[in-house]
């Protein structure tokens, strides 16, 4: 986030945070387009941290290393990339630093824990933006820009579920996923390096004191 704001002060960018901590970047419109409709560029902050299992990786201090491929994609090394959220941040940042172009009121809005529970959606301070257009830049689809959302809620369902000893027969397995062929970015840029020498989903098995059948 301090990185963002240094930014913003670096380009002569009003910015501010509200109250939960989302962070919002304002340009003014360009001479002659004032009266023009304000438009909110959004994207949220935070990413999926997963790293390999032989892989250390300290999200809140290692960098993420990245390479490009033949294929023109960027791609990140045994972590999870962060497009999810990373690529809809840098085309707003894109959009405020080029002064060539003609535009009205510009806002950047710049949300946190969308991948926990919407978070700073949630808890957006009222009142607070001012422009009449809102372009979520958290899409599914490249060329696609999204206007609105279906939204999202969570459910905690408590209840007392009966146990019962292992039959003779049943045998108790424990499942562990240390490799994937793609990394879960909405934005289909991958991370090749999770996947497996065969190219494969991979799981171990091993005893668990859970039980889980086996078929």
């Amino acid at each position: 986030m301090a990185r963002l704001e240094a930014w913003a002060d670096s380009r002569g960018l009003a910015h501010e945070r509200d109250a939960f901590g989302n962070l919002l970047i304002r340009k003014p419109a360009s001479q002659g387009r004032e009266d023009a409709p304000g438009v909110i560029f959004q994207g949220h902050l935070d990413m999926v941290p997963q790293a390999n299992s032989d892989h250390p990786h300290d999200f809140t201090r290692d960098p993420i290393e990245t390479r490009l491929d033949d294929d023109g994609w960027l791609r990140a090394r045994h972590t999870t990339l962060g497009a999810d959220n990373g690529l809809g941040v840098a085309a707003a940042l894109a959009i405020l630093e080029d002064d060539e172009l003609v535009h009205g009121p510009l806002e950047a809005l710049f949300t946190l824990e969308e991948e926990s529970g919407m978070g700073g959606a949630l808890n957006l301070a009222e009142g607070w933006l001012s422009g009449r257009y809102l372009l979520n830049l958290d899409s599914e689809d490249r060329g696609e820009v999204f206007i609105g959302c279906a939204g999202g809620t969570d459910v905690v369902v408590e209840a007392q579920l009966p146990t019962a000893a292992m039959a003779d027969d049943e045998v108790a397995l424990r499942l562990s996923l240390i490799s994937a062929c793609a990394a879960a970015t909405r934005e289909s840029i991958s991370t090749r390096d999770w996947a497996t020498p065969t190219g494969c989903w991979y799981a171990r098995c091993a005893p668990w004191s859970a039980s889980m059948l086996a078929w």
